[in-house]
């Protein structure tokens, strides 16, 4: 009977030996297991957000076309000095406006009064503008800009208060286009006789103001002579800024960035170009108070 009672006592603790050895065999497998589990989910928050990234920087950015032209011309020089003779005699030089970006805007002007005593005299006035517009990724590309203000500054020039008999007609083998205007405007000085040659070259826009009148009781210059220099004057001009660029022009280096520079917004004759008034001394040979050219 004791030989029985050990042998179920020795059976017992067998029992719970085993039982203690099965659940601790149970506890690593719970925990590989538990490991395995975390791993997985990390991994698939690192692959997401890879994705993620990955997916952003594969996205391109905003671009625009490149200016073809990066510079301008000195605006005094873009004639050559024979055209200047023929369109302004007696002016000895021109007068350059101010610009806060001479790669961008600038303009010339200048004035011309041969004064013939009690036989009247013959005023002249000419100014080149040049405007340059930059591609910009919110705005447009460059050539695009340039054409919107070349067609807004060939509207002006039709639009001018008082114009009297204004005409309008294109300007063959000026640069990608132009357009010239012509009107007349009647001041106490006398009729004068005005020519707007607006024109395009790239993303550059060239406008040539031009006129003539006779005062103190001179007559009044051709309509026809002051249109054909102003538009031999456009086509000089427009060559010019071809030539400040390179033979044939080509892209201005560097391509345009998200932050390039916004296009100006208005002509460089607005502020710095010249009043006829300033020049002629005689009374009797006075000339405009305000120029008769288009607003630009």
């Amino acid at each position: 009977m004791q030989r029985r009672a050990q042998r179920e006592q020795r059976d017992q603790r067998a029992k719970r030996l085993h039982r203690v050895l099965v659940c601790a065999a149970a506890v690593p497998v719970m925990l590989v297991a538990a490991g395995c589990s975390s791993d997985s989910g990390s991994g698939d928050s690192t692959d997401k957000a890879a994705k993620a990234a990955a997916s952003a920087s594969a996205s391109p950015s905003p671009t625009v076309e490149a200016a073809a032209y990066g510079k301008l011309p000195e605006p005094c020089k873009v004639l050559s000095k024979k055209t200047l003779k023929d369109l302004v005699p007696e002016s000895k030089s021109g007068k350059e406006g101010k610009s806060d970006d001479i790669s961008a805007r600038g303009n010339c002007s200048w004035n011309s009064l041969d004064n013939n005593g009690v036989k009247g005299s013959q005023f002249r006035w000419l100014n080149v503008s040049m405007l340059r517009f930059e591609s910009d990724v919110a705005r447009g590309p460059a050539d695009k800009l340039a054409q919107e203000y070349f067609e807004k500054q060939v509207q002006d020039a039709q639009a001018v208060e008082g114009a009297k008999s204004t005409k309008s007609e294109p300007v063959p083998g000026t640069g990608d286009g132009a357009t010239a205007v012509r009107y007349e405007l009647k001041k106490k000085e006398g009729t004068f006789k005005q020519q707007t040659v607006v024109a395009r070259v790239e993303n550059v826009v060239v406008t040539i103001d031009y006129n003539g009148a006779g005062l103190a009781g001179d007559k009044s210059p051709s309509a026809d002579d002051l249109m054909k220099d102003a538009k031999k004057a456009a086509k000089e001009a427009v060559a010019a800024v071809s030539e400040a660029n390179g033979a044939g022009g080509g892209k201005a280096s560097g391509a345009p960035s998200k932050s390039a520079s916004k296009s100006p917004s208005e002509s460089p004759s607005k502020s710095a170009s010249k009043d006829p008034s300033d020049e002629p001394s005689d009374d009797a040979s006075k000339a405009p108070s305000k120029k008769p050219a288009s607003k630009s």
